[in-house]
């Protein structure tokens, strides 16, 4: 799993690269490779090198940002449960139904990552649900400095979910893909028929830089959602955090003497 991981972008790379390969042998077998190498193929080719990196810095800078997400959900989740265990209230009821109901929105949030389909409309209901177990204690007149710190918990937690459902809904410029697609296909047509002596050259050349690009355009395209999971992405954000926050609120409840639901 890790391995393919790793190079799986590279493995599906050079599955299309063999068949070029293939059309290239065969342009070189008839003397098809017409193209000199002049300054201005080397330009075309450069150009089109840095178009697509250009592109790739562009969904660089939204995947670092959506690598902090993971873990300012597990950190605003942890807060939130935490904070329920140092509320001073007769009746604990309460208390223990905002428990079950924060577990609730992670394992909401938990389902949309693992099923790939960010459902924005359940995560708000789990969240409506801790939004009303706040405004129950604050009729039960908790101390406002404690219900001000649920609320902008709550508040920032809200902001990452809907953070997750822009970057999950949206894709990065349509325009940059169709270019960047095109200048590849171009710089690949173009080696094809490049006149490179001797032929071996030629075909080492021409399979480094269509497999680099290739990879290239998989890879941001990959990276254009970081949520995704399963064995067909390579580039995803790790919720790790999120997936033994479960694991830490049942040694929380052992540790409090309390059990889930009281």
């Amino acid at each position: 799993m890790v391995r393919m991981k790793k190079w799986g972008i590279i493995y599906k790379s050079l599955a299309i690269v063999v068949v070029l390969l293939v059309a290239r042998m065969i342009v070189d077998y008839y003397g098809l490779d017409t193209v000199p190498i002049n300054p201005v193929v080397g330009a075309f080719i450069t150009g089109a090198i840095f178009t697509i990196a250009v592109i790739f810095t562009g969904t660089f800078t939204d995947y670092k940002e959506s690598e902090k997400i993971g873990g300012e959900m597990c950190s605003g989740l942890k807060a939130l449960y935490n904070d329920t265990f140092v509320i001073p209230l007769e009746n604990g009821a309460p208390l223990a139904t905002a428990r079950s109901h924060i577990r609730e929105l992670l394992h909401q949030i938990l389902t949309s990552f693992e099923h790939n389909a960010w459902d924005i409309k359940a995560i708000n209901r789990a969240m409506d649900r801790v939004n009303d177990d706040i405004g129950i204690l604050a009729r039960l007149s908790v101390a406002p400095p404690q219900i001000v710190k649920l609320r902008v918990e709550m508040g920032l937690l809200d902001r990452l979910v809907n953070r997750v459902d822009v970057i999950v809904r949206t894709e990065f410029i349509p325009a940059a893909y169709a270019i960047a697609e095109v200048a590849t296909a171009g710089v690949i047509l173009v080696l094809m028929f490049v006149k490179i002596d001797p032929a071996i050259d030629g075909i080492v050349i021409f399979a480094v830089i269509s497999i680099m690009l290739i990879a290239l355009i998989f890879l941001i395209k990959d990276m254009d959602n970081p949520f995704e999971f399963g064995e067909q992405t390579h580039a995803d954000v790790d919720i790790q955090l999120l997936v033994n926050l479960g694991t830490y609120f049942d040694e929380r409840e052992k540790g409090s003497g309390n059990g889930p639901g009281q």
